[in-house]
């Protein structure tokens, strides 16, 4: 996994073909100001499409969903697929930009969500359309197939695997280099990456936990499912600080926690739900065991009625870039951007199902992630030691800087994959 073999100037060919910005700008905001939930990516993968068809590219739509994929063949060479994500998240945006959202979504069961692209999936669709246009303009600096992919309901951690099982790759050619990239609340300009584990692998689950109902002044003969349920959220705390050795890193939340519905009467049954985050398949391996053996060894501790039942709702991939790669990227973004402006990214505790795009193949894959703070912002943060208190991704502040943001992603997506076309 070697850079195309001959010097080329990457940085000649990204700035005599980087497209202007002003349509990119449009586009964004108008994402932005309409964004879609998992699974509903319908207008915006249309606008991917669209997109996609008029710089020539043959494009395939509705994989797993709202998944759209373009293929560019221009001669031989190695194939390298660009992904970005589509899906918006269920918040009301607190921004208050002319292009702030003001879209309501009314699920299946009749509940009504404001919806807000508070994670960057807008900027992260602007940036590979415009990296799109740019490879396509430059052409005759490089040959291979070059495949633009728009994945729905990341946020879900399902959009990944959804378009492997519709036949994904049987769409596409296997990739050589799969690449993505993410906007985040780091500094304008700025570029993080990391080699090996960088997000960590995510498992939720819902656990319902049976007791035995009745009268709140009669708890002798009831079996208080509350009780039992607070005592497994307690337990398993252990299970990072007597379970897992210090230097492996869990975390353990339990998010949500429901049972009955008055104050005098002892309910039947409790529901948790329950996040799990870990960085190694086998510390995961025991973290999930030793879940299971807590959460029923305290039932049948309080002689609960039924066993409880352990439900998986959720399950992200680690994500491990892979070394080769995320070093020869750092070596060309530091040439590109200059050394001060690549960051260490350290290990987030969020979680990406990016990583399942390269598993039926075992193809190797990178992540980065660029800031989108406006300098002037970020700088000023910085000095007042207020980092902490600029909005990240998932708040509903979370506005990036969009003509900067675009410049350094574009040109980062697009060196990016100059580097591995030959």
């Amino acid at each position: 996994m070697t850079p195309s073999d001959g010097k080329r100037d990457f940085a000649l060919i990204v700035n005599e073909n980087f497209p202007p910005l002003d349509s990119f700008v449009e586009i964004y905001q108008d994402i932005h100001r309409n964004p879609e939930l998992g699974e509903h990516e319908s207008r915006t993968a249309e606008i991917a499409s669209k997109h996609l068809k008029s710089l020539g590219f043959r494009v395939t739509e509705h994989i797993g969903g709202y998944g759209t994929v373009g293929i560019l063949s221009n001669g031989s060479g190695n194939t390298v697929l660009l992904r970005a994500d589509m899906d918006a998240l269920p918040i009301r945006e607190n921004t208050g930009l002319p292009y702030a959202s003001t879209k309501y979504f009314t699920d299946l069961d009749g509940n009504v969500k404001p919806v807000m692209h508070a994670c960057g999936h807008d900027m992260n669709v602007a940036n590979l359309m415009a990296t799109a246009t740019l490879l396509c303009k430059a052409k005759s600096s490089w040959s291979g197939t070059l495949i633009c992919l728009f994945q729905p309901n990341e946020e879900n951690g399902a959009g990944a695997m959804a378009m492997i099982k519709d036949g994904l790759y049987h769409v596409i050619p296997k990739a050589d280099y799969i690449l993505a990239q993410h906007c985040d609340h780091r500094r304008s300009g700025n570029i993080a990456i990391r080699s090996g584990p960088c997000e960590s692998a995510a498992d939720s689950f819902l656990i319902t936990i049976y007791g035995h109902g009745g009268h709140g002044s009669k708890p002798e003969s009831c079996i208080d499912p509350i009780v039992m349920a607070s005592h497994v959220i307690v337990r398993l705390q252990t299970i990072v600080s007597r379970v897992v050795a210090p230097q492996d890193s869990v975390v353990i939340t339990c998010g949500s926690f429901h049972g009955g519905d008055a104050h005098n009467i002892i309910a039947d049954s409790v529901d948790i739900k329950l996040n799990i985050r870990t960085y190694d398949a086998k510390v995961r391996e025991k973290v999930l065991d030793s879940m299971r053996r807590i959460i029923e060894a305290e039932c049948i501790a309080a002689g609960s009625p039924r066993k409880p039942e352990i439900k998986q709702t959720h399950q992200y991939p680690l994500t491990s870039n892979d070394p080769e790669i995320a070093e020869g990227l750092r070596s060309l973004f530091k040439e590109f951007f200059g050394a001060s402006h690549i960051e260490e990214m350290e290990k987030l505790a969020g979680s990406e199902d990016f990583p399942n795009l390269a598993l039926p193949n075992n193809t190797p894959y990178t992540m980065w992630f660029i800031g989108s703070t406006a300098v002037e912002k970020y700088d000023d943060a910085l000095k007042r030691g207020q980092l902490d208190q600029l909005p990240q991704i998932h708040s509903n502040n979370f506005a990036p800087s969009i003509v900067s943001t675009l410049n350094t992603g574009v040109r980062a997506f697009s060196l990016a994959a100059l580097n591995y076309l030959n």
